[in-house]
C-alpha cells in the first residue's frame, strides 16, 4: 500500500470529521483553520476541500465560502436506491473474482465481533459500524473494479453520515454485522445470485432503520 499523498491525508482527515458530525452541517469551513487543526499546507487543504464539494461533501456558494452540506430528507431515496443497484452488481463481480485471501480477511474482522462479544464489554455500535464498513471495503476491493470502488465508498461514507446524524445512539447494528456472516459463505462459495440477494437487503434494511429514524425526529413534538 502506497503512502497518502497530504492532499489524499487532508481529504480522508476532512471526510472522516464531517461523517462523524467534528464538522456538522452548516459548519463554515476556513482554510486557515483546517490548517492548524490538520497540521497541512493551504494547497493540499485546497485540493480536498474541492474533491469533498464534488462528492456533495461540502457546498461552495459564490462570496460567502466553503460550509459542511447537509443531507436532505428527499435525497434518502436517491442515495439508497443508488446503493441497492450497485451494491449487488459489486457482489456478484466479488463471487466470481475474489480469492481467498479476501475471504480470509473478512471471516477475521466478524472473528474479532464475536471476540469482543465473548468479552465482558462487547463491541459498541462503532466498533460494529467499522467492522460493517470493513467488509463492504473487501468485497468492493475483491470486485476489482476502481470505479465501482471508489463510487461506492463516497455512497457508503454519505450512509456512515446519516447513520452518525440519527441512528448511532439508539441503533443495534448487532444484527447488521451478523448478516456478513452469510454473505462471506455466498462469497467464498461463488454464489453470484444469493450473494447479490443477500446484500440488497443488507443495504434495505439499513435504508429502511435510516427511514423510521428520519421520520421519527420529522414527527417529534420538538423537531422544528
Amino acid at each position: 500500500m502506497t503512502d497518502l499523498t497530504l492532499s489524499e491525508q487532508a481529504y480522508a482527515d476532512l471526510r472522516t470529521m464531517i461523517v462523524r458530525l467534528e464538522l456538522a452541517p452548516g459548519d463554515v469551513l476556513r482554510e486557515d483553520d483546517l490548517r492548524e487543526r490538520l497540521g497541512i499546507g493551504r494547497t493540499p487543504i485546497r485540493e480536498a476541500l474541492q474533491r469533498l464539494a464534488r462528492e456533495h461533501f461540502v457546498n461552495v456558494i459564490p462570496r460567502r465560502g466553503m460550509f459542511v452540506a447537509g443531507i436532505e430528507v428527499g435525497e434518502l431515496s436517491m442515495l439508497f436506491e443508488t446503493r441497492t443497484v450497485l451494491e449487488p452488481y459489486a457482489a456478484r463481480l466479488a463471487a466470481a473474482r475474489g480469492t481467498d485471501e479476501h475471504w480470509t480477511a473478512m471471516g477475521d474482522a466478524l472473528l474479532a465481533t464475536k471476540d469482543a462479544a465473548d468479552a465482558s464489554a462487547g463491541p459498541d455500535n462503532e466498533q460494529l459500524m467499522a467492522i460493517d464498513r470493513r467488509c463492504h471495503e473487501l468485497m468492493w476491493a475483491a470486485a476489482g473494479n476502481r470505479f465501482l470502488l471508489d463510487t461506492l465508498d463516497t455512497l457508503y461514507a454519505q450512509s456512515d453520515r446519516l447513520w452518525h446524524l440519527y441512528l448511532a445512539d439508539v441503533a443495534d447494528m448487532g444484527h447488521a454485522v451478523e448478516e456478513h456472516a452469510d454473505i462471506l459463505d455466498a462469497l467464498r462459495s461463488g454464489d453470484g445470485d444469493r450473494v447479490a440477494d443477500l446484500v440488497e437487503a443488507h443495504v434495505r434494511a439499513f435504508d429502511e432503520d435510516i427511514r423510521a429514524a428520519v421520520t421519527e425526529r420529522l414527527e417529534s413534538p420538538l423537531a422544528g
